[in-house]
């Protein structure tokens, strides 16, 4: 008879865990799997590879485009219903780029992708997290790890291979059968929950965070390769700028804000957003600036470069492994805190001179990276929402993947400042600067070290029941039960 209790809460959650990384997967790969094909394509429509690179652009900017507005819509028309109508128009769209005619089309798709999969993410972990209560998130590290850091590092080589052995349609086609799938098994397995948001849809924050967040991404995504004075640009970057400053203004003052920044004066999910945007620069910046300083070192290949930071993800999959064990032993401060010192150390190694002449040793710092800075950033997501609640859940995943994106690209911004601006795809004889940004990333990493010691020391514990055979997440499936709409 027990058995029969069990079962229906089980199912939704595999639902959950099968259809987030199914959808996370392709999220994360076509983050990175187009690169290697814009030559191609560019030749293939007869454009200039500036144009082409207009592909990525449109994915980028439609990204940012999309967090703001995920968490309200999320609350307000269900986080099933957003999350399966995200993925079919990603889906959609995957074949539309498939099937692009012209460029003009296949950029029009690629910004469709791009703002579906900027609402899948924080309304994906949204759903995931709603599933889990907080001392049982111990084990979605194994889940978490595969998109954000397996499926993006796996985007280049597998673009290359694709496009040298098929063709680059085939980019987007691979989407299609995995999108459809999960798309069925989330109509079937998943559970709505509709929070209902309070008070009318915030139009005039809307029209502020959301052109901000656009502009900045253009920006900082085209400001270090085509130059900060460029009128674009630098309009961008201004205009972007004062949005942004105006938007954070509103949100604080209006009653029901399209964004809750005040969750941020929690101290956990604070600290837990400043570190995801510090950490975020940290890595986004190594991973951008040290190929550049392999190949100035090395006089290596671009591919070679490329490959020279894939151990960094096979640390990051050990971490996963590791994650679920030590966090309800060490505590989330005692795991994190010196983790983020170890990989602050091992980023500052990456720039002794001579280090990067030698291809092992780059080879197993970066599995390092990896393995400890991939522990600390899993265990900060997992237990920086310990004190969210259900109803805040959407609004605090949406604002936390806003952080994110804005310090990763604040990171690859900061080091191509460091390494020349305008210059950095080219591989200077000077391996010096490219070692200044690297300092520059070690430094970002050890003060998201401070930042950690606001974390709480112990790992969230089972809540207390009644009836002492409740089993684990009684309580949070007894409270989305009464959210439950329809």
């Amino acid at each position: 008879m027990s058995g029969l209790l069990i079962r229906p809460r089980i199912r939704p959650r595999v639902a959950v865990v099968l259809v987030y990384t199914a959808a996370m997967c392709m999220n994360g790969l076509d983050s990175t799997i187009v690169n290697p094909a814009l030559y191609t394509i560019a030749g293939d429509f007869g454009r200039p590879l500036s144009a082409a690179n207009t592909v990525e652009t449109a994915f980028l900017v439609a990204l940012a485009v999309g967090l703001p507005v995920a968490g309200w819509l999320g609350d307000r028309f269900g986080t099933k219903r957003v999350f399966l109508g995200s993925l079919t128009a990603f889906t959609i769209a995957s074949a539309v780029c498939g099937l692009a005619p012209d460029l003009n089309t296949l950029v029009v798709a690629r910004a469709v992708q791009g703002l579906a999969g900027g609402l899948l993410t924080p309304v994906g972990m949204t759903l995931l997290f709603r599933a889990f209560p907080p001392h049982e998130r111990m084990k979605l590290a194994k889940v978490l790890i595969v998109p954000t850091a397996l499926m993006p590092a796996l985007g280049p080589p597998l673009g290359g291979l694709l496009t040298e052995h098929l063709s680059w349609h085939w980019l987007f086609f691979v989407n299609v059968p995995i999108g459809t799938a999960a798309v069925l098994l989330g109509v079937f397995g998943l559970r709505e929950h509709v929070e209902g948001p309070e008070g009318k849809f915030d139009v005039v924050g809307f029209w502020l965070a959301t052109p901000a967040l656009g502009l900045l991404t253009y920006a900082l995504g085209f400001g270090p390769s085509q130059g900060w004075t460029r009128p674009a640009v630098a309009v961008s970057a201004a205009l972007g700028s004062v949005l942004l400053v105006a938007a954070v203004l509103h949100q604080v003052r209006a009653k029901t804000p399209l964004l809750r920044l005040r969750l941020l004066a929690d101290r956990v999910y604070g600290s837990a957003s400043a570190l995801a945007g510090v950490t975020a620069a940290g890595l986004m910046g190594v991973l951008f600036v040290f190929p550049l300083l392999y190949q100035a070192s090395l006089g290596a290949s671009a591919l070679d470069a490329g490959l020279s930071v894939f151990p960094e993800a096979v640390g990051l999959m050990l971490a996963s492994q590791v994650v679920d064990r030590l966090l309800p032993k060490l505590g989330p401060r005692l795991l994190t805190v010196p983790a983020l010192l170890v990989a602050a150390a091992v980023f500052a190694t990456l720039a002794i001179p001579g280090v990067a002449e030698n291809a092992w040793s780059v080879r197993g710092l970066m599995f390092l990276i990896g393995l400890v800075l991939g522990t600390a950033v899993l265990t900060v997501q997992i237990s920086g929402f310990e004190s969210i609640g259900p109803a805040d859940m959407g609004q605090a995943m949406g604002l936390f993947q806003i952080v994110r994106t804005l310090g990763g690209a604040l990171g690859i911004a900061a080091c191509a400042a460091v390494i020349g601006g305008g210059h950095v795809t080219e591989a200077a004889a000077d391996p010096g600067p490219y070692r200044t940004a690297v300092w520059v990333t070690a430094a970002l990493v050890a003060a998201g070290a401070l930042i950690a010691l606001r974390l709480p020391r112990e790992a969230p514990q089972p809540p207390p029941f009644d009836d002492e055979d409740a089993p684990p997440g009684e309580g949070l499936a007894a409270d989305e039960a009464r959210a439950v709409k329809g």
